[in-house]
């Protein structure tokens, strides 16, 4: 028998307690409050918000079944009583009277630190919204939100490791900092060369990922600062310099020996603990009171949270269920609901000298961890890899597997491999998407929508945005997750429908564009053997530097058909995409100079139709004009009007997004006389 239930029950349940307390949040710190918020803006039944900014001061058990999964936790330096700590930012958005809050707790992870805007709509249904920092390796300024975690040591002695990083640069660059690279930058933590002596190193590039290394003659590289200094500079150990500058058509490539770790896993912890915090506790262990209660009213004000992460942080909530941190310290269920929103591998954040900002993409950190297998949300057998296992495994086992809507933009499947999360690993049939688990694609969208020029590209960027969607789908979740409501069915392109298909033209169906060039180019890629010390399947451990290619296990990925125009279809068609004005794509090449012929980044293109029908002739465009599609402005709003009000029906957009996009196209000049 368990020592505390011999002396009594009410002895048991003080130790069980103060046990539960010591490994949660200990201490709730508020550096600032913004009452009311927004110059008092009343945000529908609502009515007006408060700002919270604040730290959480939590600990971790390193001996807990549940964290010992954290890399480097037994490394980590602990307190008087044996707990690791952190200390992790956070803002908090909540009515100043809370009885007028929906009851939902929404967690939006931030991006690099980077707070995502609380969306109106949301605030209006009285969401309470948190975002707190998870990714150890950011540095603080610009308003980002930030958590210390330690540095592992090797009972107290300094651990090292090899780290390598590829570099790529839109412009000539003369120093990066060690961390740089096409998702991280000078923002991101440095893990420091342990000396400036580059003798024995390799510096290398190449135009093309598959293209072989060119090792750079190490006179002609230097652990130094060239920004103030001609080469070979400053010596500097968080700084590379190249002789004549970093070269936008190259990728570089440099494995080096760093030192002290980050115990970043931590940051799943730290998310895991403040949200269970939140929802739980009335007060912290010093009796600071938990900031949703009032003086008032003591209780806790939340039914149900929801998780929403965008991009890595899409990558994020999938290793967090996966690594099953969707279960509490009193194994309770922490969040009923997950958006993974345009993320769909997951993040080397529990990782020896891991970058959580990495990619992994055709082009860029094509053989970067945490694009391997499990794919999928339920438990499967991957033949190429030999694993089996799910995203959903642990909380299938705990009972804590949330309710989750997983949204893609189109540039998921070029880039991102989206097709191997609903088909075997072949690409030869669809499998079947667990009941709590819907899925949607974007038709013809980016990563991230924005109509801008790209100088990498020669083109116009995709502004086709699926924020109206994403909004309508949130909403759904809200109501799965807390009135049992069914959200729409997933929407996808498939196998068996015939619209997902190889990313050949003529499987794809594309017909060409005047002044396009198309080469068929995704994000395919080999199965990647990163050493006995890492684990694959729980994407743990400590990497091999470089990882070896097994070049004869080879992953496919399978891309959506196209119509007509270009357009891609099986998806969720947007207004815009049932009422174009040209074509919108979720890929796009770079041009001569930055790699030619390679996937550009996360990038697609908008091109749009010609005007007249005699336009289009003379440039030997095969897509209708503008006039031939709508003859008028007016049949131009009508075919939008008509689109919206469709979408309204289906559950894919709210009647005011639906006004708002008429509204936009009254208001366009498409087809208005001069």
């Amino acid at each position: 028998m368990p020592k505390c239930l011999q002396t009594g029950p009410v002895a048991c349940l003080f130790i069980l307690l103060f046990f539960s307390a010591r490994a949660h949040v200990t201490r709730i710190e508020i550096t600032k409050v913004e009452s009311p918020y927004n110059s008092g803006m009343v945000y529908g039944a609502a009515g007006q918000y408060e700002r919270i900014f604040g730290k959480a001061y939590g600990e971790v058990d390193p001996n807990n079944a549940l964290d010992t999964i954290i890399q480097d936790i037994k490394l980590a330096p602990r307190n008087a009583h044996g707990m690791v700590e952190y200390v992790t930012e956070f803002i908090l958005l909540r009515p100043v009277d809370i009885s007028k809050s929906n009851k939902l707790l929404f967690i939006s992870l931030p991006n690099r630190g980077n707070v995502f805007p609380a969306d109106t709509a949301l605030l209006k249904r009285g969401y309470i919204y948190l975002w707190a920092a998870w990714q150890g390796d950011i540095i603080a300024g610009n308003n980002r939100l930030t958590i210390n975690v330690p540095v592992a040591t090797d009972n107290g002695r300094e651990i090292t490791g090899k780290i390598r990083v590829e570099y790529e640069v839109n412009e000539p660059t003369k120093t990066l900092v060690l961390s740089s690279g096409y998702f991280n930058g000078a923002t991101h933590h440095v893990y420091e060369t342990v000396t400036t002596n580059n003798t024995g190193l390799v510096l290398s590039k190449r135009v093309h990922e598959a293209d072989e290394r060119i090792a750079i003659p190490n006179n002609d590289w230097a652990f130094a600062d060239c920004t103030t200094a001609d080469f070979p500079g400053i010596p500097n150990t968080t700084k590379v310099s190249v002789k004549g500058g970093f070269d936008p058509n190259y990728i570089y490539e440099l494995i080096y020996t760093g030192k002290n770790p980050l115990v970043m896993g931590l940051g799943f912890a730290a998310i895991r603990d403040l949200a269970s915090f939140m929802r739980h506790q009335v007060k912290d262990g010093a009796g600071n009171p938990n900031p949703l209660t009032t003086t008032t009213d003591k209780s806790v004000p939340v039914k149900a949270a929801i998780m929403q992460g965008i991009s890595q942080c899409g990558n994020f909530t999938r290793t967090f269920l996966q690594l099953g941190f969707n279960e509490d310290e009193n194994h309770r269920i922490v969040f009923e609901g997950v958006n993974d929103h345009i993320g769909t591998r997951r993040i080397s954040l529990n990782i020896r000298f891991g970058r959580p900002g990495g990619g992994g993409i055709q082009r860029e950190d094509h053989l970067f961890p945490s694009n391997e297998p499990p794919f999928t949300w339920d438990n499967t057998y991957e033949p190429i890899s030999g694993i089996h296992g799910g995203i959903l495994e642990k909380c299938i086992k705990t009972s804590t597997a949330p309710k989750i809507v997983q949204t893609f933009s189109s540039s998921e499947y070029w880039q991102l491999r989206a097709s191997l999360r609903t088909t075997n690993s072949y690409s030869t049939k669809d499998i079947a998407i667990p009941s709590n688990v819907r899925v949607y694609l974007f038709n013809s969208t980016q990563h991230g929508p924005v109509e801008m020029a790209d100088k990498v590209s020669g083109f116009t960027t995709n502004g086709n945005s699926y924020t109206p969607y994403l909004r309508a789908l949130i909403i759904a979740l809200e109501h799965w997750v807390m009135d049992g409501k069914q959200p729409p069915a997933s929407i996808y392109p498939t196998i068996a429908k015939g619209t997902l298909v190889k990313h050949d033209k003529t499987s794809m169906g594309w017909q060409g564009i005047p002044g396009v060039l198309f080469n068929g180019n995704a994000n395919d890629g080999p199965l990647i053997d990163f050493g006995p010390a890492y684990n694959t399947k729980m994407v743990t451990g400590i990497l091999q530097e470089p990882p070896t290619v097994i070049k004869d296990k080879y992953y496919r990925v399978l891309v959506p058909k196209v119509d007509a125009d270009g357009n891609e279809i099986g998806g969720i068609r947007s207004a815009t995409l049932q009422a174009p004005l040209g074509t919108y794509t979720g890929w796009s090449l770079r041009k001569e100079g930055y790699g030619q012929g390679d996937l550009n980044g996360l990038n697609g293109m908008f091109i749009p139709f010609k005007t007249t029908k005699a336009e289009r002739i003379a440039t030997n465009d095969p897509r209708l004009s503008l006039e031939e599609r709508y003859q008028t402005h007016g049949g131009y709003v009508a075919a939008v009007t008509k689109a919206a009000n469709s979408l309204v029906t289906q559950g894919l957009l709210s009647p005011e997004d639906a006004a708002n996009i008429i509204a936009a196209a009254e208001k366009s000049t498409v087809l208005q006389s001069k």
